[in-house]
């Protein structure tokens, strides 16, 4: 069953990631307050294509920084606006990724 507004809670954070940066689902999930749930933070990524503000759902990726959901943009759609925002991305991999990693809970802390 989807949960509208957790998949809501997802894209809110997940619009807040600035180009050029990446973050992982489980940290997504981790902000939440969810940490078991970034399966569901997935799920929310495939289903945001319509989502109004658009959601850069290319932005998360795992938390080895695989472009594990490549698929669901068709094709190296997902590496291509990655690499336009300056992400180098090798073998479906985000290169660097430690340090273009943004975590929602340093970057969002009150």
């Amino acid at each position: 069953m989807k949960d509208d507004n957790f998949f809501e809670r997802v894209y809110e954070v997940a619009r807040l990631i600035p180009p050029g940066r990446v973050t992982s689902y489980g940290a997504i999930a981790a902000y939440l307050g969810t940490k078991g749930s970034s399966r569901m933070v997935g799920y929310a990524m495939q289903a945001s294509g319509k989502a109004i503000p658009p959601v850069p759902a290319h932005r998360v990726v795992n938390r080895q920084g695989l472009l594990t959901a490549k698929f669901h943009f068709g094709g190296n759609l997902m590496a291509e606006l990655l690499e336009s925002e300056g992400i180098k991305v090798i073998d479906d991999k985000v290169q660097d990724f430690k340090n273009l990693f943004w975590d929602p809970a340093v970057e969002l802390a009150i």
